[in-house]
């Protein structure tokens, strides 16, 4: 028999768009498994196999319990089969929920817990009335003891108190008891309510999707789902090591990618071929339409409060140790050495538009939004190594390494586990770096540069009449020494303050040493100065500006940030 292969594409979830199944169509359910995933930064797409016994003429597929967030504009299904096979609509469903929950193991446990309860909590209140009762009758005086209402023999005071005494106590010890079973009970009773509570993925909302085909006869068919779903994503994360190297030795550096992959899209994923994908899938597909620019007077604006947010820390990466080789112990016959493990890697495959990562071996990726770090790609660079220093806000040196992409992939913005010469020093933070594009990372302070700041002139001019202009002169002298054995590069960065309105007049004078850059990172007024510095050698540089505003008006200074890509 000839094997056929066809596909087709979904048009939409809504009934009235497919063609209506022939009234002698036989329903089926199938039994599919999800073979593989494509993981998106922001969706996921799923492909589900099954193979089934079809029988002449026309039959309903339905694939049972899928995600309540698949896409339906994203459903695809392709098929085979040993016979002639026509597939027609594919149609998505919300799922039959029923009202009535299931009574399940916890319900039961908890029906038997809570009986319980009941009866220990009788006897709490019956232990309480018989403490009240006791201290009633403690509280009347000895001489209303007696059974005639008479005064009691004063003979007879100290075995009343004794028996009020030990009721007391004997009560004392039976709600003691009684109330840590309580305690015990509302326990047990607490963390089975919170875990019938906990969302079931499985259990929810879900959708069918319903394929009609039609089989010229009875065959065998093979058909795979496809469809794009939220609530999975990947984030890049990356761990870098840099080896200063040895006298005459070149450093290096080693870029070792990896992906974090979580999902609840409400479905396990249980051995499956999975592949990570730089595509963004809810981006949209076009640039923006750009609209006409109106010019006009401002109206009064409205304010609104709004309640103060923390940011979310982002979550920080492991800190990574290498391991020490392990020593064999002494044994009459030599043992085997122990062989450092190897990492899976995921296969890079790069396109003109985008880049995917294959992960070797079949992988689990439960629907419970634990995240899964795997690697997908590493590589040893040769960076340039330099010391950066801001000494208007910190004084303090910092090594500095450079480096180029040469990966076909490009690098996502991520966290950065960060190692100099085997030791932690910290995360840091990677920007979008495309191939042949460099990137620069800080790897610590780097105590051997001493930097220093300090302010060498401030001058200010009075105005001594009305509408005079005030005139103020500052200039500072940073110190760059290097305590190394070795030449070092160095840059330093400072600022002069920049003005948007013309009353406001700032100039650099001459006695500033003339900076190498202008304009760092397209933040106007900041400069940069890099020197080659020598072992020992030492470095000045100065930084000397002049103010002028309107004297009957006061100025600020302000921060400006300009947003980094």
């Amino acid at each position: 028999m000839s094997r056929l292969r066809l596909s087709v594409i979904a048009v939409g979830a809504s009934a009235t768009g497919f063609v209506a199944a022939p009234a002698w169509a036989a329903t089926v359910e199938v039994a599919s498994r999800i073979a593989s995933v494509t993981v998106y930064p922001d969706a996921a797409s799923v492909t589900r196999m099954t193979e089934i016994d079809l029988p002449a003429g026309a039959t309903s597929l339905v694939f049972r319990g899928l995600p309540i967030g698949l896409d339906p504009a994203s459903l695809r299904v392709e098929g085979s089969a040993q016979a002639g096979l026509a597939i027609g609509s594919v149609e998505a469903r919300n799922a039959p929920t029923s009202g009535k929950p299931a009574d399940t193991g916890i319900e039961i446990k908890l029906k038997q817990l809570r009986f319980e309860r009941e009866g220990w909590q009788s006897t709490l209140d019956a232990l309480e009335a018989k403490k009240a009762m006791i201290l009633r009758f403690g509280q009347s005086g000895p001489e209303k003891l007696s059974p005639e209402s008479a005064p009691l023999d004063i003979g007879r005071w100290s075995s009343a108190w004794d028996a009020v005494g030990q009721g007391l106590a004997k009560v004392g010890d039976d709600l003691r008891a009684a109330r840590g079973s309580l305690r015990d009970l509302d326990d047990q009773i607490a963390a089975l309510e919170q875990a019938r509570q906990r969302p079931n993925p499985r259990g929810g909302a879900a959708r069918d999707v319903v394929v009609e085909l039609d089989a010229a006869e009875a065959t065998k068919g093979r058909l795979t789902l496809t469809y794009r779903v939220q609530g999975a994503s990947w984030r890049p994360l990356y761990d870098v090591r840099l080896d200063t190297g040895k006298a005459g030795s070149k450093p290096t550096l080693e870029l070792v990618r990896r992906a974090s992959v979580t999902q609840r899209t409400g479905e396990d994923w249980s051995g499956v071929d999975l592949e990570l994908s730089t595509v963004r899938t809810i981006r949209g597909t076009r640039a923006p339409d750009l609209q006409p620019l109106q010019m006009m007077f401002p109206e009064p604006p409205v304010i609104y409060s709004r309640p103060r947010t923390m940011a979310a820390p982002a979550p920080g990466a492991a800190d990574l140790q290498r391991s020490e080789a392990m020593k064999a112990e002494a044994q009459p016959a030599p043992a085997a050495p122990f062989v450092p493990a190897q990492e899976n890697e995921a296969v890079a495959v790069s396109g003109a538009y985008q880049a995917s990562f294959r992960v070797p071996g079949k992988i689990e990726v439960p629907a419970d939004g634990a995240a899964k770090t795997f690697r997908i790609g590493s590589r040893t660079l040769s960076p340039e190594l330099s010391v950066h220093a801001t000494p208007v806000l910190d004084a303090t040196a910092f090594l500095s390494a450079r480096f180029t992409q040469e990966d076909d992939a490009p690098l996502l913005p991520g966290q950065v586990s960060i190692q100099r010469d085997g030791i932690f020093v910290g995360q840091g933070r990677i920007g979008f770096v495309a191939p042949g594009d460099s990137a620069e990372l800080g790897f610590g302070a780097d105590d051997k540069v001493k930097v220093t700041r300090v302010p060498v002139r401030r001058k200010e001019n009075e105005p001594t009449w009305l509408g005079s202009t005030k005139v103020e002169t500052r200039e500072f002298r940073t110190t760059v020494r290097n305590l190394h054995d070795f030449p070092v590069k160095v840059a330093i960065f400072d600022r002069v303050p920049i003005s948007e309105n013309s009353a406001i007049v700032i100039e650099t004078l001459p006695a500033t040493t003339p900076p190498t850059g202008k304009t760092v990172d397209d933040k106007r007024g900041v400069m940069s100065w890099r020197l080659d510095l020598a072992p020992g050698e030492a470095r000045d540089i100065r930084l000397a500006y002049r103010m002028k505003w309107p004297a009957d008006r006061d100025v600020d200074f302000v921060e400006n940030p300009v947003r980094q890509r």
